[in-house]
This record gives structure tokens, C-alpha cells and sequence, in this order.
């Protein structure tokens, strides 16, 4: 039975970078996800009938709303759901399952890296028909929906089994439970060559990748230890849990420090990996030595011609603009365009879909190609060992004939997390303010060459996107990032974002903290960090 439930419109339902997340005790409030769900459903042009794909990364309160989820497209007229098992999905895979079964969009329910379970985070996200994120025009009507939604509907009915492979009904539209690995799997095996990579492993190549008990865990048994021929023991952490094991699923030094030990360790494996909660982020380690997200992005691009699907070349490069200017010099030297855009995948959709670029990459440990529209994490993997079954050197090897040939961009990522929202507001303001006068300012052995608040116009449908991150550039090509993230749900992170290039034939060799010294110091002095958040130190270091 189709009910019609009347509600009144919850405050801040407003989609960031990556849909709505906020605290699971947010989310279980009465008909506050429904409201959101509805307000999605509501702003859809031509969806009667059509196909809509739904997933998460399994962290609680995900198979509870795919019920509702389920529910709520069946009142709302779509004529089939494709669902993972037990409601799971990765986002890179739920994008590569929208492409492949020409769905109208999907639904994905996961708030990424961010902590999981009772009392930490939720979120749900739209992707649109090409398998990426809602472009911004579709996530500010979403918002407007939500600020004078009265009424959402729902069928009234019981709970289905979404354990089991398979086709059901809901109402008057199909249900159909699929395996959430298969076609993910079959995607990358038609990408790389599984032959090199298991020749290579079979030779004695040891690796480990880092599952984080999230979502990638099934999807790396699979294909690692599977298809690959990798060691039963290669997955770490491999069963997905609601809370994540109790971690923060996020591969950085921080969270993925059992990794970090094991590959700075006596008798560490060749090489080293780890994923985060949706499975769309990656880290990449060799033996003794940790890449950057910059530096790999620009490392894949410059070797990607060694596996089978880019072997004829790319078409192009993006990066999202806190991202290090290494891949800037990849594409320089290879003859390709190089796009810069503000951080969210959902900005290189439209490079993607007009074929201006193959390989895009953010430094949040994001890197992805034209295979699918999100960032894919292990996809960065399986390039990565591809590129080592091709080249037979070690990740350090590989990384230093990098920097011998295109130079060295020492980077580094500091977060400032659960800042009072007011002081983070406060402090971008008063440096905005000062934009137009920083030019020429001296801050220890540092000149400001030039300043400004990044703007980015979409070279494909010509729309702007303002404030997206002020930028401060000194002679010699050093610069400071600074932004406020949109993916916490409580308080406010400030990014500070540290560069320095370091050009071929310079000290390529040094610690990065090292390099970036009188950068940290020059970022406190501009920002008033300390002074304007309390904070001494950020909370965490990428």
C-alpha cells in the first residue's frame, strides 16, 4: 500500500562535495532520511520507470536504509532497483554498475573515510546517469527541495531479503540483488594485464593491502588473492564491520599505521596499499618508502601506457588544484593538456565524459580514469602492480627515476579537524581580505609572488565555481593552500596544503618535513592558525 507521510523540512540537509553526512543519531531522527531520499526523488526529471542503482560501504545504518530506500522508489515509480548484496557496494563499483546496466542514477549510502557506527557517521549521496556524483545543479535544487519538503511517500510493506542473488518484487517494480563484486572484478581484469601481475606475484613479488574492515575487503580477496594468486594472507582486515573494526577508515600514516610499521619494517613486502570506507581512496607504499597521493597520480599518468587500456596513450590529465603541480610537469613533457579544477571528483565528470582527459586525480588520495566516474582506489592498485609486473624495479626505484626526470614536488597536507566552525569561518575571511595586498609580503626567506581566492570556469559547459580555495604563491614556485573541507559532519577542518618543487638536478633526497619547513611557519604567520583556531599542531598529516 502507497503511503503518503506528511513532514516539515529539516534544517541543513544541504549535499557537500559528497551528498549528506551527518551523525547516525542525525540520521535515525524520524523521516529525516526519508525527507532527504524524497527531496532526491522529487528534483528528477523522466525517472518514472527507470533503473536506479543502490549500495553502500556496509557501516551501520546502511541496510536499514536501503529498506527504506527500496520502499521509497517503489512509491516513487522507478521500475527496477539493482542492489548489492546485503545492500553493499563500493562507490567506484556502484558507478561502473550505473554505466554498465544504463541505469537513470543510484544511490549510494556511505560517508567515505569518515568513522563509523552508532554515534559516528552516515551519508547519502545521488550519482547521476554516468556513474559520477550530481553535478551542482542538481545538488542545490536537492537542497532547495529540502527546505520546503511536506511530504515524502513510501509503500507500506515488509522488509525484502537482500542477502540472497536474485529477482523480487516490490509493488509494481523489479528488485534485483546482485553479486556486488563480479562485475567490478570482471571491469579490472579487462583493464590490466592479470597475467604480468601474476607472474610477477608468482615469482615472489609480497605485497599487503590494507582493507581497513570496509568495503574493499571482498573486492580485494577476489582480485588479489583470487584472480591474482596472491597469499590468503595478502587482504588485511578484510571483513567489512559496521564500525569499522573501531577505526577510522582513512589510508593515511595516521589510521593505516599498521601498515605504515609493516612496510618501514624488517622483512617488509615489496610493495603495500590500503583503502578507505566506500573504496574509492587509496594509499600506495614500497618498501621503506610511502608516495604521496600527488606524486602517484603523476607517476600513474607517466607509466600508464604499460597497461593494456592505456597503452595508446592519454588524452589528457586533471587535478583537483590542492594537488601538487607534479602531474602538471607528467603532462607537460608527454604533450598533454592539464586540467586544474576545484576539489570534488564531480568536476572532472564533464572532462571525463568529453573525452578531454583519461587520468584524474585529487590529493586526498583520490585517483581514478575514464573506467567509471568516481575516484577508485583499487584501481590505483592493480595500475600500480601492473606498472611493476611492466618496469620489474621496486617503488622506490620507480619513484626516483621520477624525480630525476621531472623534479621533485615536496607536498604535505595538514588538517586541522573539529575546529570551531566560527574560528574557521573567521580565519579564511580575514585572509581572504588580505588577498589583494599580500603580494610582494616577505615571510622569513619567502615572497609572496602572488594570491588569490581560486576560481575554476568549466571548459566544457562554461560554469563557475568561486571560493574554492585560496592560493598563496611565492617566487620560486613554493605555495600554501588553504581550504575548509566539506566532508566532516562535526565541526569545521581546515586544510592547509604545503608545496614545494624541487627542480631535476636539485636535492631530490630530503625529508619532506624538512623541505616544507619555513612553509609550515609561513602559513601560521598568514593564517593566524594558532592564534585564531588554538590549535598548536594539526590533527593529522598526509
Amino acid at each position: 500500500m502507497l503511503k503518503t507521510v506528511a513532514v516539515t523540512p529539516f534544517p541543513g540537509q544541504k549535499p557537500g562535495t559528497s551528498g549528506l553526512r551527518k551523525k547516525v543519531a542525525v540520521f535515525r531522527q524520524s523521516h529525516y532520511a526519508e525527507c532527504f531520499i524524497q527531496a532526491i526523488f522529487d528534483v528528477l526529471e523522466g525517472a518514472a520507470g527507470q533503473t536506479l542503482v543502490l549500495g553502500g560501504d556496509g557501516r551501520f545504518w546502511n541496510r536499514e536504509i536501503v529498506q527504506t530506500t527500496l520502499k521509497m522508489a517503489a512509491a516513487n515509480g522507478f521500475g527496477r532497483v539493482i542492489v548489492g548484496r546485503g545492500g553493499i557496494l563500493s562507490t567506484p563499483a556502484a558507478s561502473h554498475v550505473i554505466r554498465k546496466y544504463g541505469a537513470f542514477g543510484g544511490i549510494i549510502l556511505s560517508a567515505s573515510h569518515n568513522p563509523g557506527g552508532p554515534d559516528e557517521d552516515f551519508g547519502i549521496k545521488y550519482n547521476i546517469g554516468n556513474g559520477g556524483p550530481a553535478p551542482e545543479r542538481i545538488t542545490d535544487a536537492i537542497h532547495a527541495r529540502t527546505e520546503v519538503i511536506d511530504h515524502y511517500r513510501i509503500l507500506d510493506a515488509a522488509d525484502l531479503d537482500i542477502d540472497q542473488i536474485g529477482e523480487t518484487r516490490l509493488g509494481d517494480m523489479a528488485v534485483q540483488i546482485i553479486d556486488p563484486v563480479a562485475d567490478y572484478a570482471d571491469l579490472m581484469e579487462s583493464l590490466f594485464d592479470f597475467a604480468a601481475i601474476r607472474a610477477l606475484i608468482a615469482g615472489g613479488f609480497r605485497l599487503t593491502f590494507d582493507a581497513m574492515h570496509a568495503v574493499t575487503g571482498p573486492y580485494a580477496t577476489e582480485i588479489l588473492e583470487r584472480r591474482l594468486g596472491a597469499p590468503a594472507d595478502t587482504v588485511l582486515n578484510g571483513t567489512p564491520l559496521p564500525d569499522f573494526g573501531g577505526h577510522h577508515p582513512d589510508p593515511n600514516m595516521v589510521h593505516a599505521h599498521e601498515l605504515f610499521d609493516r612496510m618501514f619494517g624488517p622483512d617488509a613486502p615489496d610493495f603495500g596499499a590500503a583503502s578507505d570506507g566506500d573504496g574509492d581512496r587509496n594509499i600506495i607504499l614500497g618498501r621503506g618508502i610511502f608516495v604521496t597521493p600527488s606524486d602517484s597520480l603523476a607517476m600513474l599518468a607517466a607509466n600508464a601506457h604499460l597497461a593494456p587500456a592505456y597503452a595508446t596513450g592519454l588524452a589528457g590529465i586533471a587535478r583537483s588544484m590542492p594537488t601538487s603541480a607534479a602531474a602538471d610537469r607528467v603532462a607537460e613533457a608527454l604533450g598533454l593538456p592539464l586540467y586544474e579544477t576545484p576539489t570534488g571528483w564531480k568536476y572532472f565528470g564533464n572532462l571525463l565524459d568529453a573525452g578531454r582527459v583519461t587520468i584524474c586525480g585529487e590529493e586526498s588520495a583520490g585517483t581514478g580514469s575514464d573506467h567509471v566516474r568516481e575516484k577508485d582506489g583499487l584501481w590505483a592498485v592493480l595500475l600500480w602492480l601492473n606498472i611493476l609486473a611492466a618496469r620489474r624495479e621496486s617503488v622506490a626505484e620507480i619513484a626516483r627515476a621520477h624525480w630525476e626526470r621531472f623534479g621533485r614536488n615536496y607536498y604535505a597536507r595538514h588538517d586541522y579537524e573539529g575546529i570551531d566552525g566560527a574560528a574557521a569561518d573567521g580565519l579564511i575571511a580575514a585572509l581572504r581580505d588580505r588577498l589583494p595586498t599580500l603580494a610582494g609580503t616577505r615571510v622569513g626567506d619567502l615572497v609572496v609572488a602572488a594570491a588569490d581566492d581560486f576560481a575554476y570556469q568549466d571548459p566544457v559547459d562554461a560554469s563557475l565555481s568561486r571560493h574554492q580555495g585560496i592560493r598563496i604563491l611565492f617566487e620560486g614556485g613554493s605555495r600554501i593552500v588553504l581550504r575548509l573541507s566539506g566532508t566532516g559532519t562535526s565541526g569545521a577542518t581546515l586544510r592547509v596544503y604545503l608545496e614545494r618543487y624541487e627542480p631535476v638536478g636539485g636535492d631530490l633526497g630530503r625529508a619532506t618535513p624538512d623541505a616544507l619547513v619555513d612553509l609550515i611557519a609561513a602559513a601560521d604567520t598568514l593564517a593566524e592558525i594558532r592564534s585564531r583556531t588554538g590549535r598548536d599542531q594539526p590533527d593529522v598529516i598526509t
